[in-house]
């Protein structure tokens, strides 16, 4: 399911990385050992899909603790998946428009791809040198799906729970029109596909909310 349109203004507070690409397959070896990428187009540069939104997560955290191990990390930062906020600013590089560029020459999607996922970094990047943000496989974000807030808002992270997460950006599979800045597509966590990958964050770690206590003190 996919909706566009953004009534919220939005400020993020906190500085962030986000990948230059998004995970490639290579990558994901490099991580997840001893297990099979769960890609349907092989390619060590070809972008890792079909991959749950749990799975994706579980790559961070993996990221994490060997970068950690190794002094790598900046203190209080985690690698995560970015929330819709952080991608979206992050797709935008400071424009306003549908697209951040000419979307041919930034984006694969139906009419250009051949009808499958291809190798990162071909196409032209945006204005902050990140590539295939509007157009190669879904991305999934942090976020559960709702609402927008409307307002101004600061740090949004979408709702506390809910049924579906967010995934953002075009896809190969899709139309021009579907690789929109604004697009939003969402879907079951547990949901996998060949044109829906993951690309992560480096940001400051969110604490767990407290737990809800229940019943009688």
């Amino acid at each position: 399911t996919h909706s566009s349109g953004d009534a919220t203004q939005v400020m993020l507070t906190r500085g962030y990385w986000i990948g230059q690409t998004e995970v490639t397959q290579a990558q994901w070896q490099a991580v997840i050992e001893h297990v099979p990428v769960p890609s349907f187009f092989k390619g060590s540069e070809r972008p890792v899909e079909r991959v749950a939104w749990d799975t994706a997560m579980v790559f961070c955290r993996r990221l994490t603790e060997r970068e950690r191990a190794g002094g790598r990390l900046p203190p209080g930062y985690v690698y995560t998946l970015p929330t819709e906020a952080q991608w979206e600013y992050a797709c935008r590089a400071g424009t306003t428009g549908s697209y951040a560029g000419a979307i041919d020459e930034m984006a694969w999607h139906h009419g250009n791809s051949g009808g499958q996922s291809q190798r990162v970094a071909q196409k032209q990047p945006n204005e902050w040198g990140l590539h295939d943000m509007h157009g190669n496989v879904l991305e999934w974000c942090a976020d559960w799906y709702g609402g927008y807030a409307g307002g101004r808002v600061e740090d949004p992270a979408g709702p506390a729970v809910g049924q579906f997460r967010v995934a953002r950006g075009g896809t190969w599979a899709g139309d021009v029109g579907l690789c929109r800045s604004a697009l939003r597509v969402w879907g079951s966590p547990i949901t996998t596909a060949n044109n829906l990958g993951f690309r992560v964050a480096l940001a400051p770690e969110v604490p767990a909310p407290a737990a809800v206590k229940s019943g009688r003190e």
